[in-house]
């Protein structure tokens, strides 16, 4: 799908524009598109006030009249709404001890190696609140995905499609259209998108104990939000039944009936960069279709080593944090 506009960059895009050792840097935005795979796709623009990020929004057209000779028309406007998004802040401290460091034949690539639970700790929390996070029981966070998709009776619950599931193990298969016009991510528009590294050197650290050891201490910061200016270009599709979906193959094939459902619910699909995203059951799920061919619209290609699935030519991406005990959608 084409994408609009050269403003709006994805995490990837920025991999080698943040800070100092584009090596070091560079491995970090790698290593969380592994196992996040939404950062690839995510496009993210400066919030415009700060760790604040307003947009305007059309909620209403002007009416057009039919003239007759000699009679005026009534005057109209359209109406707007005025939306705030704010950025949430997720830090978190590594530390390692520095007799490990000198004994390294490569300190920098050590002392990665180390943070790695805590970036994936960092990754885990920050896919978690793209879809779940909500403002409103957690406000140092950011407002997700399913707080603004999670009423049938909503406005945006005509981008909601019911697939059925009543029980305890649902979960979801969101579409979205990624662009700057439409759902983007946000970071402050006083510091540098992606995840910020800062490396505060040798330090005295202190055991469980309290008994102090000389060792390293690394910063790291990421700062996002996100943005949804438009809710006719995401999709959801709720209340997927998890057992059904993996023992009833009708049901798997329902569940691609709506796929399509989901793409004629999209405004446009003109307008950005289109992903699938679904957990590690939906795509092992989609994966038996390809297999079994039970829709030609479903495609796989090996690229570059990666197996990448495809639905009418858009790609899924999986999202471990998307969850199979979702409550249902009503």
């Amino acid at each position: 799908m084409p994408v609009v506009g050269t403003t709006v960059l994805t995490y990837a895009d920025l991999a080698n524009r943040l800070g100092d050792d584009g090596r070091v840097q560079q491995s970090i935005i790698e290593l969380l598109g592994q196992t996040n795979e939404i950062l690839e796709d995510m496009m993210v623009m400066q919030a415009n006030s700060g760790i604040v990020h307003r947009t305007t929004v059309r909620t209403g057209l002007p009416v057009a009249a039919w003239r007759l000779l000699n009679y005026g028309i009534p005057r109209s406007k359209s109406t707007t709404a005025q939306v705030q998004d704010t950025v949430g802040m997720l830090e978190a401290y590594s530390e390692i001890d520095a007799r490990i460091v000198q004994l390294s034949r490569d300190p920098a690539q050590l002392r990665l190696s180390e943070a790695r639970a805590f970036l994936e700790s960092m990754n885990q929390t920050m896919a978690q609140t793209l879809f779940y996070g909500n403002t409103a029981v957690n406000p140092e966070r950011f407002l997700g995905l399913a707080p603004r998709f999670s009423s049938l009776a909503a406005p945006s619950g005509a981008n909601i499609i019911d697939a059925g599931g009543t029980g305890l193990d649902n979960t979801s298969l969101w579409l979205i259209l990624w662009g700057e016009n439409t759902v983007h991510g946000i970071y402050p528009s006083t510091s540098p998108a992606g995840l910020q590294h800062q490396d505060l050197g040798e330090q005295t650290l202190f055991d469980s104990n309290n008994n102090p050891y000389q060792g390293f201490r690394d910063h790291w910061m990421w700062d996002l939000g996100l943005t949804l200016r438009d809710w006719r270009f995401v999709v959801r599709i709720a209340n997927i039944d998890v057992s059904n979906l993996t023992s009833d193959p009708n049901y798997l094939k329902n569940i691609i009936s709506l796929m399509i459902d989901a793409e004629e619910r999209i405004y446009s699909l003109n307008g950005g960069r289109a992903v699938w995203y679904g957990n590690r059951t939906l795509r092992s799920a989609i994966r038996r279709a390809v297999l079994e061919k039970i829709s030609n619209n479903l495609t796989e290609e090996n690229v570059a080593g990666r197996v990448t699935t495809r639905f009418d030519g858009i790609p899924f991406r999986m999202v471990d944090q998307i969850v199979n005990n979702e409550a249902r959608v009503v």
